[in-house]
């Protein structure tokens, strides 16, 4: 999130020297004389990547992108430069984990490092080599907690996504697995008590932090209350909120899965994205799928290898805990690749921008007439519930037509309910946040 400045003067007078050139004329002596720059670009100086990219985008009369304000699950992040430029790569361009693991040294050295960063991020122990998507991920880890208790009982938030949760009920009707619901409080949280008295029998609980609605859930107390009766907590979570929140696994979460799509991965109308799934030691040999080791090989030189492969062309099937396959290693790469560039502070910087700017949309928001807010009370990261007298649906149409895709209707997923799910990223800049203001005001 830095100013971006590709090389210096220096850096390219060596790389000039290193093929034989006294100066940048030189290399492009190849092209016509009226067709070469004499001067500098008329832009601004000291802009950052980001920034870079949205001026140059500015006369893209192509791009056709909408300022978005919607996230529920996929949202708009900036992708570093270096991810595109390392996917494109014809030695890692591929969705699959290598079957010839010891000839794809170096995409099962890419794996790892991801898998080490997820463990860094979530504070796990292990991550697989990663799923299809979040909901498939949440899945599984419903899958996870049978294998690891022998119970099929399930408490699921009321807070989870409701696509994450339609596909826990697929996977539950043909797994016998039982599914409780639990309901949020007046605050939009996961309430406990209903967790106390829904509790025997239990193989654990999926909570998701930030919720669907964005309110960010105390996981610690539900931990606690699960790991005193023998239950774990499966915690589903945004990657990005992590820079600034509380790891899962430093909250008590024995398994921690989400959606990895907001790590390097553009909105693609809908994918290819990718499910991220880490857990507790104790839990290694119940994730489903692969997971790329680090060995040595016969002569002591660092190697990697596909540790754990519980899939049923190794396994009997009936014995496999999933029949989970291909890992999305591409989005993997994304993702590795996009935690590596960022690091532990550029991550933080991402975080922090996406809480300022949502609380600024939020506060402009409720200047507005007939705007009020769901939950006043309870803190949020990127995402919160607004409450408006007008019809949503129309409010949304007239927004489109002023060149805004506005928050997310909650009636879609929850019939009667009039709120509308509004999200902002470090994409939205201030003066975007205030032209939408005044879309919406007139709009009302």
């Amino acid at each position: 999130m830095r100013s971006y400045v590709p090389n210096t003067i220096e850096e390219q007078n060596e790389m000039l020297h290193a093929i034989g050139m006294e100066n940048m004329e030189e290399l492009f002596e190849a092209l016509p004389e009226n067709v070469r720059l004499k001067r500098p670009l008329k832009m601004p100086q000291g802009l950052s990547e980001l920034e870079l990219s949205a001026y140059f985008d500015s006369f893209d009369v192509s791009a056709g992108n909408l300022p978005l304000f919607r996230g529920a699950g996929a949202y708009r992040h900036h992708i570093p430069a270096v991810v595109g430029a390392v996917l494109s790569r014809s030695e890692f361009y591929t969705a699959y984990t290598p079957y010839q693991a010891e000839m794809s040294q170096g995409l099962l050295q890419s794996i790892f490092e991801y898998q080490t960063m997820i463990c860094e991020l979530t504070g796990m122990d292990a991550s697989n080599a990663s799923v299809y998507d979040g909901a498939t991920a949440c899945a599984e880890a419903m899958l996870m907690l049978r294998g690891a208790t022998r119970k099929s009982k399930v408490l699921v938030s009321a807070g989870l996504h409701p696509e994450y949760r339609a596909t826990l009920n697929t996977y539950a009707r043909f797994a016998g697995f039982e599914l409780v619901e639990l309901p949020l409080n007046e605050l939009g949280l996961t309430e406990l008590s209903s967790l106390e008295q829904n509790i025997n029998d239990a193989a654990g609980a999926i909570i998701q932090s930030p919720n669907f609605f964005g309110c960010v859930e105390d996981l610690a107390p539900a931990a606690n209350l699960l790991h005193e009766n023998k239950a774990l907590l499966v915690a589903v979570v945004n990657p990005i909120s992590l820079g600034i929140l509380k790891r899962p696994g430093d909250a008590g979460a024995d398994i921690a899965v989400g959606e990895g799509q907001p790590l390097g991965m553009p909105l693609s109308a809908g994918g290819p994205y990718l499910g991220f799934m880490a857990a507790k030691q104790k839990y290694m040999r119940n994730l489903p799928g692969r997971i790329v080791g680090q060995t040595v090989d016969a002569e002591g030189t660092r190697a990697f290898v596909l540790t754990l492969q519980a899939r049923e062309q190794h396994i009997r099937r009936e014995k496999a805990a999933s029949n989970i396959c291909s890992n999305q290693s591409l989005c993997a790469l994304s993702a590795g690749v996009y935690l590596a560039a960022m690091g532990p502070q550029g991550l933080k910087e991402v975080a922090t921008l996406c809480l300022q700017k949502a609380h600024y949309l939020r506060d402009g928001l409720l200047s507005l007439k007939g705007m009020s807010e769901r939950y006043p009370n309870t803190p949020f990261f990127n995402e919160f519930v607004m409450e408006s007298q007008s019809d949503t649906i129309l409010l949304n149409v007239r927004l489109r037509e002023k060149g805004f895709v506005g928050g997310l209707p909650l009636h879609r997923y929850f019939p009667g309910n009039g709120g509308i799910l509004y999200c902002a990223t470090e994409m939205n800049s201030r003066n975007e946040i205030d032209a939408f203001l005044n879309a919406l005001e007139v709009s009302l």
